[in-house]
């Protein structure tokens, strides 16, 4: 998926973008329009299919640059046949490229568009003037209709390979609408229930959330209590207590109580709108994703024409007029980049199925190019670098004679009843751990502080550390809170619970300075919880961000002339994920970001964002040398064909061209699937 449906960041197109509106639909990575490679590949598929058993017909009824290959053969009027059926094939076949051509001239800027249908032009017309010359005058002159539809279906081809390997597009803002329930309860003055579709709903309506449901907006609670899961929006661990007067964000889930909300913000003003709007803002930005496949085709495009018209008047002035047009013409179909053509999409196809083998979804090629040139990674805390979850990460022991796993059976017994998030990750432990809770007579919940209890005939208490007051001397692991356990109000032992660190986001930070890229972390959790997580993996951190602050900080960076690599999760990443250079989703995170990102790491696990890097420098190595290879070839068989060594007995004969052209098409294919990524 390309970032975003946009289509109104034109001017930035480069590469193949220039194809047919009604052929395929452009969608472009937020309006970073990367190379427009996001067409909907179905249709390049069926075009190249169609246009194959033509194409392959003129091939075989015509010789390659005059030499009749095997398998090739000629009848009486076989030239006329070809003449029908190129005509057919340069109407349909040639349709993309002529529409992509004219945009690049619109944007000053001619490059692999141009360059083809300028073979494709002057190859078709001066075979149809050929084969009438053959008729007509009866001398014979050579025709390149052979070229002409190995041409076509090569760049066709390359074009699938490419738009099935980056594969199709989805929408942030669509994904995004859907986190709304459709409907909400809405209370009338008579205490009657009605439901109303959200997007009738107005400001000052009370509306009705039970346990479980999505929050349809924004509003403050009037009645109730519950805890609200805000991870996805706010990227915060841990659910929300919260109670009347307290504000809950449309989009959220409510998790344990019904509560009554009056509704404060709808439309534009709502979080989920605006960071729709913030989505929308970073797809009409340009992108920095530099096209070298087009950049090299645009050279080729000058040298051609200008070896072409140099030919013309040298040969004009020199020889004859006759002489003049075969020598420009071989010049510039000599200049067909159909090696250019595949030396792109078959890395591209390459480097894509190796990447999923690996867990990396890479949804936009140029992404690989912009992450090797990084110089900042932007990463999400909650669910990237840590993993999300509030888990038991220590229990231990402040009194002699208490193991622990007794003090876990204590606090797994005055915890059973309770369905607050931390009360279950103490019963999971206990659960994974095999330990036997211990039965409690009676549990009471102490407001604010914990949970006591009766338990063998003595008072328990499970209280945060703030609510025991006294100092402990026990080692709180990075980003994790306390509890304490008492017997009979002595401290007997302790409970850290937090959001792990994940395995590999160590060795990814360490990684990430050794390639000179500067790992950022950037957080909507608090300060205390983002400080602890930073300092443990050596990085530095911004935290309490909302989405426009993540946004600003990426834009804030990319202003600084910084390349930039985002890595997220959440909604609250989505506009993030959108701006930067390039956007990379952890895999378990919500669709939205899911859909704003470049690269999905199917895994969710940060290891895997070394092997992206790895993937991106391998791949933009590869991409280099088949440019070289692919170009190589034009750049000097254009001055052959043109006869600049004619003068001394050398020059490019037909044969020998289209001979290169096939070798240079096979090296950049065996050099491609040479990718590989260490083990």
């Amino acid at each position: 998926m390309s970032k975003h449906h946009n289509h109104s960041s034109h001017d930035e197109h480069v590469g193949h973008a220039h194809h047919d509106h009604q052929v395929e639909e452009e969608h472009h990575h937020a309006g970073h329009d990367h190379g427009g490679h996001h067409h909907h590949h179905g249709n390049f598929k069926e075009l190249f299919f169609r246009s194959l058993p033509i194409g392959l017909i003129i091939m075989i009824i015509s010789p390659m640059m005059g030499i009749t290959l095997p398998l090739q053969f000629t009848f009486t009027y076989s030239d006329i046949l070809a003449v029908v059926l190129s005509t057919g094939l340069f109407f349909y076949g040639g349709k993309p490229f002529y529409q992509g051509a004219i945009n690049e001239f619109k944007q000053k800027q001619p490059g692999m568009m141009a360059l083809v249908s300028l073979g494709l032009t002057v190859s078709y017309f001066y075979s149809v003037y050929a084969v009438i010359a053959r008729y007509t005058t009866g001398e014979h002159v050579m025709d390149y209709f052979f070229e002409f539809a190995s041409l076509i279906l090569i760049m066709l081809l390359g074009h699938w390979i490419e738009m099935r390997a980056v594969g199709e597009a989805g929408d942030a803002q669509q994904s995004l609408a859907e986190l709304l329930p459709k409907e909400a309860q809405v209370i009338l003055e008579d205490d009657e229930v009605v439901s109303r579709p959200v997007s009738e709903l107005k400001i000052g309506d009370i509306v009705r959330v039970q346990a479980g449901e999505s929050i349809p907006a924004d509003g403050i609670i009037i009645r109730g209590e519950t805890k609200v899961n805000e991870s996805l929006l706010t990227g915060e661990s841990k659910p929300v207590e919260k109670k009347t007067g307290d504000e809950v964000i449309g989009g959220s889930t409510n998790g344990e109580g019904a509560i009554y909300l009056e509704v404060k913000e709808t439309g534009e003003k709502s979080f989920i709108s605006q960071v729709q709007s913030l989505i929308g803002e970073a797809q009409n930005q340009p992108s920095r994703a530099e096209d070298r496949a087009q950049k090299v085709a645009g050279w080729l495009f000058y040298i051609a024409v200008a070896a072409a018209i140099i030919a013309f008047v040298v040969w004009l002035v020199s020889v004859d007029l006759q002489t003049a047009i075969v020598f420009t013409v071989t010049t510039l179909v000599i200049a067909c980049p159909h090696a250019l053509g595949l030396a792109i999409p078959l890395v591209v196809a390459r480097s894509t199925s190796l990447g999923a083998g690996r867990g990396l979804l890479v949804k936009d090629r140029h992404a690989l190019e912009l992450a090797k040139n990084a110089d900042v990674m932007v990463l999400d805390k909650t669910g990237t670098l840590t993993t999300g979850e509030f888990k038991v990460v220590g229990v231990t022991p402040l009194k002699e004679g208490y193991s622990e796993e007794e003090l876990t059976a204590l606090m797994a017994g005055i915890e059973g009843g309770s369905s607050h998030p931390i009360a279950q990750s103490i019963v999971d432990y206990a659960d994974i751990e095999n330990i036997k809770p211990v039965s409690f007579d009676s549990v009471d919940v102490l407001s604010g502080s914990g949970v006591k209890g009766q338990a063998n005939g003595k008072n328990y208490e499970l209280i945060s550390l703030k609510a025991y007051g006294k100092d402990i001397n026990v080692d709180i692991p990075a980003g994790s809170t306390l509890s304490v356990l008492t017997e009979e109000g002595e401290a007997i032992g302790s409970i850290a619970l937090g959001d792990e660190i994940k395995e590999s986001s160590a060795q990814l930070i360490q990684r990430l300075k050794d390639n000179g890229i500067k790992p950022l972390m950037a957080t909507g959790d608090n300060e205390e919880a983002a400080k602890s997580v930073a300092e443990e993996l050596g990085m530095d951190y911004k935290a309490n961000l909302s989405p426009q602050d993540k946004y600003d900080l990426v834009d804030q960076l990319k202003k600084e002339g910084q390349t930039v690599v985002m890595v997220g999760d959440g909604v609250n990443d989505a506009p993030s994920l959108a701006l930067a250079d390039v956007g990379v989703a952890v895999g378990a995170g919500t669709q939205v970001a899911l859909d704003s990102a470049d690269v999905i790491l199917t895994q969710s696990d940060p290891g895997d964002i070394e092997s992206f890097i790895e993937l991106a420098n391998k791949t933009t190595r590869k991409m280099k040398q088949n440019l070289v290879w692919g170009a190589g070839y034009n750049f000097l068989a254009i001055p052959l064909a043109a006869g600049v060594l004619a003068p001394i007995g050398i020059s490019l004969t037909p044969a020998v061209g289209a001979i290169l052209m096939s070798l240079s098409t096979v090296i950049v294919a065996v050099n491609a699937i040479f990718l590989n990524l260490e083990n």
